[in-house]
């Protein structure tokens, strides 16, 4: 089931009118509804009784033709109200506004096969522009575990992180998205054009921006939001104090949704944003895919255990036979006697510690007295 073609039209037409994210232009939605703002503002005149200069550019857009020629290029418009439209979205309607962006979108345009309603289990991976090597294969790593997991990975389609987290859902055979800031029928940056033909081939390309529309800066603040708010979490590699990646962070935690950062070297300009954020709570520091799949998978699911270091036959003694242990000779042979004077303990107590290691074969008994085995020595 999906929203009236007549809905389609008017968000159509009125996608064309504001920005995405225009905090006004969607409040104004939200009061009047998609068809009654668009008749206001069709209507809209001065007090001479002229044509204001927002009826007039709104008059001029032809909605049916506007849907026709993105069909054409392959792309869909997505409302709310369609069977596809993502639920997730209408949680952007209950945050407070970043840099004068918000808002539920007025629609999505979509290229690919893979339907935004499916992407419940879903994970975004964004990060820094400049990434180095080990910025790159950490997001490849969690993106192509996360994918391996069943979620769809989100991100920018931008240099640096973001098309190394595409790559490492590609690398599995999953369906990536790739939530842009200019027309989704555009390439950018150019250099990503086959990467952006694969994920409109088997995943889906996205945007809040009408067709044609170039990569504004405004545009990447909104499109920031779409990103977090499509996601059950978000993952920064890779950020520095004034990083992008870190908008997108701030809504993901205006959301509610899980905001895991991975850590980089303490002298590391590039991930010094992050450790800020880690150091202040905002998120919660994970080193791999199997740390996220934990954090955003369903409860009781992939849970991670700690890390341990390697059990050696020791590992198991108590601390008196730990004691003994430590008194019998690397080399020559001590008495009883000797071993006990040097551990501190009773007689009674160091003959009973001997047997139990001599059993574990940590110590070798003779006549001539104890000594620690090579089993020991490792």
């Amino acid at each position: 089931m999906n929203a009236p073609e007549s809905e389609r039209l008017t968000r159509a037409a009125l996608s064309r009118l504001g920005e995405p994210g225009d905090l006004r232009l969607l409040s104004l939605v939200d009061e009047f509804g998609a068809a009654g703002l668009y008749q206001l503002l069709v209507e809209e005149r001065d007090p001479e009784g002229l044509l204001t200069d927002v009826a007039a550019r709104l008059a001029a857009v032809n909605p049916t033709r506007e849907l026709d020629q993105a069909a054409r290029l392959g792309l869909r418009f997505v409302i709310p109200g369609d069977a596809e439209w993502p639920s997730q979205l209408g949680d952007l309607a209950g945050c407070a506004p970043l840099h004068e962006r918000g808002g539920t979108p007025i629609g999505l345009w979509v290229k690919g096969p893979l339907r935004l309603c499916d992407l419940d289990r879903s994970l975004a991976i964004v990060g820094s522009r400049a990434a180095t090597s080990y910025g790159d294969s950490v997001a490849g790593e969690i993106a192509a575990v996360a994918a391996l997991a069943g979620f769809s990975v989100i991100s920018g389609a931008a240099v640096g992180i973001d098309v190394a987290a595409h790559r490492g859902a590609i690398s599995m055979d999953a369906p990536t998205v790739a939530v842009l800031a200019c027309g989704a029928d555009r390439v950018y940056p150019s250099a990503h054009r086959s990467l952006l033909d694969h994920i409109a081939q088997t995943g889906a390309v996205v945007s809040e921006a009408p067709p044609g529309c170039a990569p504004h800066r405004i545009r990447f603040l909104a499109r920031n939001r779409v990103i977090a708010a499509l996601a059950r979490g978000t993952v920064v590699v890779e950020a520095a104090t004034r990083s992008g990646a870190l908008n997108t962070a701030n809504w993901a935690g205006r959301l509610n949704r899980q905001l895991m950062g991975v850590p980089g070297p303490v002298t590391s300009v590039s991930s010094a944003g992050v450790h800020e954020q880690i150091r202040l709570g905002a998120m919660t520091l994970v080193t791999s895919g199997a740390d996220v799949l934990e954090m955003v998978g369903e409860s009781g699911q992939h849970l991670v255990e700690a890390p341990r270091g390697h059990t050696t036959s020791r590992d198991s003694l108590t601390t008196r036979q730990q004691q003994v242990l430590d008194a019998v000779p690397v080399s020559s042979r001590a008495t009883v006697d000797s071993i006990a004077r040097v551990a501190g303990l009773g007689m009674l107590e160091v003959r009973s510690s001997l047997a139990r290691l001599e059993v574990d074969g940590l110590v070798d008994g003779g006549q001539a007295g104890w000594r620690l085995t090579a089993l020991a020595h490792a």
